[in-house]
């Protein structure tokens, strides 16, 4: 605030604070300030798990000579936001990052440190420390798979667009449906490096499962080479892998987790990895 004392103010945020976002660049490297005292005491906590620093790259510069080499940064595989051709890409893929961090447990007992345990306090904090059971019915479960749908097909929507700002690669989506959409993913100098997906999300006419995906174009809703199904425990929803595909991993998904599997998956079919 405006006739504020900087440093108490920083020091009183660097010791509160849960979540650290440090924006690197060359201008941030080349900070006293910004490396000696806000990252040095940010590093700390997160050290002793009191905080959870995360990295993101805005532009080129010698991070990885830093401590920071260290941590898994964002956007995906450290490449900074400037080099990114559709940067509303890498916004994406660290919006859906940071929520996977925020959902995790442990980023709230992080969060709870020795002040907020006092439950007075820690609702002032906006921390809960209780878990509610619930029950899910089958109103909460449509809306959670509709959310679930959504995402995915949003996820693979911006994918194709960055696909198609490469140049040996091309992309298209189209979504024929409310419940279902088709990706063609081409490696142009690779022979046979067509991939096709198609992901239908549960109607009246599929015959099993919440949402599945075929790797063939224009597949009907009733076949599958992967399929997850809406799961809940007591606490809360999620997607749990049901037929091959995606059942070597984690029995519990985030629909943005979901959707970077699938992915990964179905961009492998034309021999593509992300970076």
């Amino acid at each position: 605030m405006a006739g504020g004392e900087i440093d108490d103010e920083v020091n009183e945020k660097l010791e509160s604070s849960g979540l650290y976002l440090l924006l690197v660049s060359p201008d941030f490297l080349d900070s006293d300030y910004c490396m000696e005292r806000e990252m040095k005491r940010a590093m700390e906590r997160h050290h002793s798990g009191d905080a959870r620093v995360v990295p993101i790259i805005i532009k080129p510069c010698d991070w990885k000579n830093t401590s920071l080499r260290d941590l898994k940064t964002l956007p995906r595989d450290g490449k900074p936001i400037s080099d990114w051709t559709n940067k509303d890409n890498a916004y994406l893929n660290i919006v859906q990052e940071l929520r996977r961090v925020l959902e995790a447990e442990e980023m709230q007992e992080a969060a709870v440190n020795e002040d907020a345990r006092n439950p007075l306090v820690a609702t002032k904090l906006g921390v809960h420390r209780y878990r509610v059971k619930r029950d899910f019915d089958e109103i909460d479960r449509s809306e959670y798979r509709e959310k679930a749908f959504g995402i995915i097909q949003d996820y693979f929507k911006n994918a194709i667009e960055e696909i198609n700002t490469l140049e040996d690669l091309r992309g298209r989506f189209f979504s024929p449906s409310a419940t279902s959409f088709t990706c063609t993913v081409v490696n142009k100098v690779r022979e046979h490096g067509t991939a096709h997906i198609t992901v239908h999300g549960r109607s009246e006419n599929m015959g099993f499962g919440d949402i599945s995906y075929s790797f063939s174009k224009d597949a009907p809703s009733n076949t599958a080479n992967g399929m997850l199904s809406v799961d809940a425990d007591e606490y809360e929803m999620f997607l749990n892998p049901t037929l091959v595909g995606l059942g070597q991993h984690e029995e519990r998904l985030t629909p943005e987790t979901a959707a970077e599997l699938i992915w990964e998956d179905f961009i492998q079919q034309a021999g593509v990895t992300s970076a």
